[in-house]
């Protein structure tokens, strides 16, 4: 398998398969194929599964493409501007992401649920208690919203975080919620009452638009009924 991540705001996927090779991504994910491609949808997994990823923000049916002759081509393109993060996963390595994030990946990679354990964490982390956990062994790729930073933390370090920027972490990372202190703070900073605390060992992506502020924003300009 071979990909090609090009464009700058609205990115696309361009992966080659050889004959035999496959991907899959959640229903509606591709933009167009080359012949040759074949198109198998199901569960993948089990009803359960497919239950477990439309809790956390995927659909109950994922498409796997698979080429069926000696070379071919599949195109997937993310639901808003952002970026397209690309990872290759070892075997038994995972990754935990927003809702919706996760975009495609090779038949290998395993995509499930993610409860958040922190009763805190789950009520105020802009998410709520169910994200999104990915498992190698091999390439998966997320849609991020907004442009992509990535941080290492070492034992001890942490980082405030608003919770709707956060992207993807490793399984590592500690995650908790802490309130905002000052009541100045709290009422006029925009912050609202919680910020995410990250704490390491291990890396971090954070994202600089969330697609909830996005969403805000153009709400505004949509008339309303009355």
């Amino acid at each position: 398998m071979e990909y090609k991540v090009s464009g700058e705001i609205l990115q696309m996927l361009e992966v080659h398969l050889a004959q035999g090779e496959s991907m899959y991504t959640e229903s509606g994910g591709m933009a167009w194929m080359s012949a040759g491609i074949g198109m198998t949808t199901n569960t993948k997994g089990g009803l359960m599964s497919g239950l477990g990823r439309a809790l956390a923000g995927e659909s109950l049916f994922m498409t796997t493409y698979t080429c069926q002759v000696s070379q071919g081509f599949v195109v997937f393109t993310p639901e808003a501007p952002g970026k397209v993060v690309d990872m290759k996963l070892a075997p038994g390595q995972s990754l935990i992401c927003q809702k919706d994030a996760f975009m495609c990946a090779e038949d290998g990679v395993k995509l499930e649920m993610h409860f958040r354990k922190k009763l805190g964490a789950g009520l105020f982390g802009g998410e709520g208690f169910i994200l999104q956990k990915v498992t190698g062994p091999g390439a998966v790729f997320f849609e991020i919203p907004g442009e992509v930073r990535g941080y290492t933390l070492k034992e001890g370090q942490t980082i405030k975080v608003d919770p709707g920027h956060i992207a993807m972490f490793e399984p590592s990372v500690q995650y908790d919620i802490t309130m905002v202190k000052g009541v100045t703070n709290v009422l006029f900073s925009g912050e609202g009452l919680f910020l995410a605390t990250l704490s390491g060992p291990g890396r971090v992506w954070l994202q600089t638009m969330p697609i909830s502020n996005l969403a805000s924003k153009i709400a505004k300009y949509i008339p309303s009924k009355g």
